[in-house]
């Protein structure tokens, strides 16, 4: 199992950017697709971006389309979630996950098995 660690997480003003990072411990997390879900206490976890493998397919949720970019770094080993024109409902704790496919960029959690500890983004008002 590859272990995921997000970072780039922080405080950001409604309007502004935040661009989180997750990075593969111990070796590449390549050939599977990748996701971003987030999290508000109350509430389940829900999908926000997917990228495939290749990164020719891409999900977004309907509530980041036009503001959020999901991509990979191959050379850095990475998958970015740049988040611009933030909104306080952006607020959440973001989890990348590894999933179980190659091709698939999947917004349903149970198409992953792998998961960060997840990063905070904060979007005040």
């Amino acid at each position: 199992q590859v272990q995921l660690v997000e970072s780039g997480g922080g405080l950001v003003q409604a309007g502004g950017s935040l661009s989180l990072s997750c990075a593969a411990a111990g070796r590449s997390f390549t050939p599977l697709a990748m996701g971003w879900f987030r999290q508000i206490p109350v509430k389940e976890r829900e999908p926000v971006a997917a990228i495939s493998w290749h990164g020719s397919n891409t999900y977004y949720a309907d509530s980041v389309k036009g503001r959020f970019t999901i991509s990979r770094d191959f050379d850095k080993n990475t998958v970015v979630l740049q988040m611009n024109s933030a909104k306080p409902e952006d607020t959440a704790v973001y989890y990348c996950a590894t999933s179980t496919t190659t091709v698939k960029a999947s917004g349903k959690s149970r198409d992953y098995n792998g998961w960060g500890q997840g990063t905070q983004g904060t979007v005040s008002s």
